[in-house]
């Protein structure tokens, strides 16, 4: 069956200031590398649909959400929603619907076996997003979205989400802890933004802090440590993927030295996995990852992952 890639030309008309990281070069850049690498053609290419607003309400309050529709400029305004990374431009908007309507997009294709494993290749990122609060770039958290669709929609009753993000998925930890449906594995550089996730107090959290200059072998031995038993054990039906590469070492986002082969192994582990416990089905979606050229490697190194 086919890899889907979902996307959306709304996630490109996101712009933020000038010199922000969060720019829609990003995806520019992995579209690139997917052609230059020849992944282009073996991947199924989808729209990303407008999230409903019933979807989001499983995860966000309604005041925010009402919030955030009221604070969208019809002029070529920029409003800020926390303290100036996360801004809102008359097209933003649409971009963050899009970017938690692939994720529930990928989840019914995967479900539906129209697919059996997707990529969403979308802006503006989610792991930050808190039920009602926007932060570090992010405006809804469209990994959750994914998520709840997931147990709402199809009666799955354990979900993973997994995040190798180089900032930890405080939005996604809030949004599910103590919910003995999702099993939370994240990995991230400590101590640093947003200072959260080093001291987990549920049993469906497990957090891999990671100290600055880690390396391969560092993320990789905490994997196998930490996650992999708790995954094992936890037999998720679903496995879903908040899929960061600012770790890499050519990013100047982090202190740590991933590299495209980290990448690649760790999805090899999540592939196995999903492989033996949840009928294959693998979906992940972009978060972070600022270094051009890095992220574009990092993501077909990735999907490269997905198609062995």
């Amino acid at each position: 069956m086919a890899i889907a890639i979902l996307s959306h030309p709304d996630c490109a008309r996101h712009r933020v200031a000038a010199h922000h990281p969060e720019t829609p070069d990003r995806l520019a850049a992995i579209e690139d590398q997917l052609i230059a690498s020849g992944l282009d053609i073996a991947l199924h290419h989808c729209d990303a649909p407008l999230v409903t607003r019933e979807q989001l309400e499983r995860v966000h309050e309604i005041d925010y959400i009402d919030w955030i529709e009221s604070r969208v400029p019809r002029d070529d305004a920029m409003v800020c929603l926390d303290e100036g990374d996360t801004v809102l431009t008359r097209y933003s908007l649409a971009a963050a619907q899009r970017a938690a309507g692939a994720v529930v997009r990928a989840v019914d294709l995967i479900m539906t076996g129209a697919a059996h494993a997707a990529f969403c290749c979308v802006r503006p990122p989610g792991h930050h997003a808190e039920r009602a609060r926007a932060m570090g770039f992010c405006i809804f958290n469209n990994i959750a979205v994914g998520a709840a669709h997931a147990l709402v929609e199809y009666g799955l009753q354990r979900v993973a989400i997994v995040d190798f993000d180089v900032h930890h998925g405080n939005g996604t930890e809030q949004i599910f802890r103590n919910d003995p449906r999702v099993l939370f594995c994240s990995s991230f550089q400590h101590p640093f933004y947003p200072f959260t996730g080093h001291e987990s107090d549920s049993r469906n959290l497990v957090d891999l802090p990671l100290p600055a200059g880690a390396r391969g072998a560092d993320f990789r031995e905490g994997i196998r440590a930490h996650w992999l038993p708790a995954l094992e054990y936890f037999a998720p039906e679903l496995i879903l993927v908040s899929a960061g590469f600012d770790g890499h070492r050519e990013d100047d986002m982090s202190g740590t030295s991933l590299v495209e082969s980290d990448y690649a192994w760790v999805m090899r582990e999540l592939v196995d996995l999903a492989a033996r416990h949840a009928k294959g089905r693998i979906i992940s979606t972009l978060e972070g990852g600022y270094a051009l050229s890095a992220l574009g490697r990092s993501v077909v190194a990735h999907l490269n992952a997905l198609l062995d």
